[in-house]
């Protein structure tokens, strides 16, 4: 079988800052410094904790037809265990796709020791690298690092090179109703259809919106009107460039998203956090 041409796409440098993740190794660096070998299919086990967890029957149909012309191209990444038989580290797709074309063996780079939280980051990384995560599976992974290791979500982006933001913003989606998390799997109603929906706090209207998107009847831009209680086509005012200007100051300082409305010399300020660890961090921050 041939073997991998070049690397997995992006470099771990727009993922991962070094100074930030040194001890992290990324899968192509793995399949880079490590020999290539086959083993057997039948000796090759799931991760537990892998991200990916929905696999379009198209996109696998796809690799299969490529894999019995090509053959696998890149190897898999796999660790050894006690009983002989080796774990997945990543290649899930090539893994599935070799079983049902009933191959009896694959190439793949063996790495002799990992942890959990190891296996759980290089799957994650390549998955992201390829773009193969879906908005919930993604966040499904985050939440696992912060269930499985007790990492704050601060800690699991500075783990993947993310934002706390971003990270934050990913699990909320677990919010969501199944049906939700399921259509967002699936690519029926995208990532920010799915965070606009979260901004309606009332269930029943929330799936009521759902039902509307799906049928193609509710555009974004009309959820996020229709659950901020906007009129659809309505002109949103226009906030004043001090209180922006106070507003991004306030987010800077306390690395979450501010509000400010003001009524003259008086006013309200919210301040949104998305986790417990966050409510920790911020009450920190403001009593000192």
């Amino acid at each position: 079988m041939s073997k991998a041409k070049g690397g997995l796409g992006r470099g771990l440098g727009a993922l991962i800052p070094p100074k930030i993740a040194p001890d992290i190794a990324t899968p192509e660096a793995d399949i880079a410094a490590a020999p290539e070998t086959e083993i057997a299919v039948d000796d090759i086990v799931e991760n537990p904790h892998q991200p990916r967890r929905y696999f379009a029957p198209a996109d696998l149909e796809d690799l299969v037809g490529s894999i019995k012309e090509h053959g696998i191209l890149q190897p898999l990444l796999v660790t050894r265990q006690p009983d002989g038989t080796y774990e997945l580290i990543a290649g899930e797709r090539r893994l599935r796709s070799a079983r049902l074309l009933g191959l009896k063996t694959v190439p793949a780079v063996i790495r002799e020791s990992t942890t959990d939280q190891q296996k759980l980051e290089l799957a994650l990384i390549e998955n992201i690298q390829r773009a193969d995560l879906n908005p919930i599976e993604e966040a499904q992974a985050y939440q696992s690092f912060v269930e499985l290791f007790s990492m704050t979500q601060d800690d699991v982006a500075k783990r993947i090179g993310k934002s706390r933001s971003y990270v934050a913003n990913a699990v909320r989606l677990l919010d969501l109703e199944p049906e939700i998390q399921q259509a967002v799997m699936e690519g029926k109603i995208s990532r920010s259809a799915a965070r606009t929906l979260l901004s309606e706090v009332d269930q029943q209207k929330r799936l009521a919106m759902f039902k509307e998107m799906l049928k193609g009847k509710l555009t974004v831009r009309q959820a996020e009107a229709k659950a901020s209680g906007a009129r659809p086509g309505a002109k949103r005012a226009v906030k004043d460039a001090n209180v922006r200007a106070i507003e991004d100051e306030l987010r800077n300082a306390l690395e979450t998203k501010v509000e400010l409305k003001m009524n003259g010399t008086s006013g309200k300020m919210t301040i949104h956090f998305y986790s417990k660890d966050d409510l920790k961090k911020l009450v920190k921050r403001l009593v000192g």
